[in-house]
């Protein structure tokens, strides 16, 4: 008899009248507007302004569902285009099936662009958002416990998850909660890099790549724990090649960067002190007395000749 388990849902949608209401899309959403929400506090406190984060997530955040999307279906084609499969399940996001690597990819390309047409550097817009993205895939990662997917080997542990649906090859039993151990590490990533980024200063993509580097070595472990169905190559899953290879690019670009542009960029959105051209309150405020300070001066100028003037003109007379 087990004692204590994480049970699962019973179902992992909810009809609202025609509407369905699925809890993977939902902690997909949420993830959204915590990585939009966390990443505008930072960019601010880096000198940007309000708005700008969410305004070029507008881009990043579409072409990483498609990148994410893209990379699942592409690594798992089988599950769609092969004998007896429909291959219109692939456009069937909302159950399941995002790879990060596909949506990190393809998101950086529509946050490129965002930030090239307000003239914003790329690697210091990354660097605010890195924390967010991670706080982002650990609440997203629950998507998966709403599916019944993902989960690791079996196991007795008080924490094991109890998987109780039979469709798509499951074998109902108690299974590593594999969705639970990434969504906690992703945490420890996010509070790593804001750590990391107050401690030393990190600019020019260097906080984007510790996040990456750092999600990496938790995925590896992770992912060697899961027996869903997966590419192998060398006995190793794909995914943990992918993030061995990815790791050894985010640490060699960590130290390129460091020497070739050390310190952090000192303005990170131009025109960021002024609004519709204009100088910000303060600055205008400043500019005010300045301006009425002169005049007062001028005034003084002005009296002090009429006085010399006047006594010039007594004298002569």
């Amino acid at each position: 008899m087990e004692l204590a388990y994480i049970p699962s849902p019973s179902r992992g949608v909810i009809h609202l009248g025609p509407i369905p209401l699925r809890g993977y899309a939902f902690c997909i959403i949420i993830g959204v507007f915590v990585a939009v929400w966390l990443g505008n506090k930072r960019w601010i406190a880096r000198g940007g302004r309000a708005g700008t984060v969410a305004d070029i997530a507008v881009w990043a955040v579409p072409f990483g569902l498609l990148g994410g999307r893209l990379y699942h279906v592409i690594t798992d084609y089988e599950l769609y285009f092969s004998e007896g499969r429909d291959w219109v399940d692939a456009f069937k996001v909302w159950e399941g099936g995002l790879g990060i690597w596909g949506a990190i990819a393809l998101g950086a390309v529509g946050a490129w662009i965002g930030c090239r047409r307000r003239g914003i550097p790329l690697p210091a817009y990354a660097d605010a958002i890195a924390p967010g993205i991670a706080l982002a895939q650990a609440v997203g990662r629950w998507g998966n416990w709403f599916n019944q997917e993902l989960y690791g080997k079996p196991t007795d542990l008080p924490w094991a998850l109890h998987i109780t649906s039979s469709t798509d090859g499951r074998v109902p039993g108690y299974y590593h909660p594999t969705f639970l151990y990434e969504s906690l590490w992703c945490i420890g990533v996010a509070l790593l890099v804001i750590w990391a980024d107050r401690r030393f200063k990190l600019g020019h993509g260097r906080a984007f790549a510790l996040y990456v580097a750092a999600y990496c070595t938790g995925r590896g472990w992770i992912e060697y724990m899961r027996i869903d169905d997966a590419h192998h190559i060398l006995g190793l899953r794909l995914n943990v090649w992918t993030a061995i290879v990815v790791f050894l690019l985010a640490v060699t670009y960590i130290v390129v960067s460091a020497k070739k542009r050390p310190g952090r960029e000192e303005v990170v959105e131009p025109g960021a002190d002024t609004v519709d051209g204009e100088p910000e309150e303060g600055g205008k405020a400043d500019t005010d007395e300045h301006a009425e300070a002169g005049e007062k001066a001028d005034d003084g100028e002005k009296a002090e000749a009429d006085i010399a003037g006047e006594a010039e003109s007594a004298k002569k007379s």
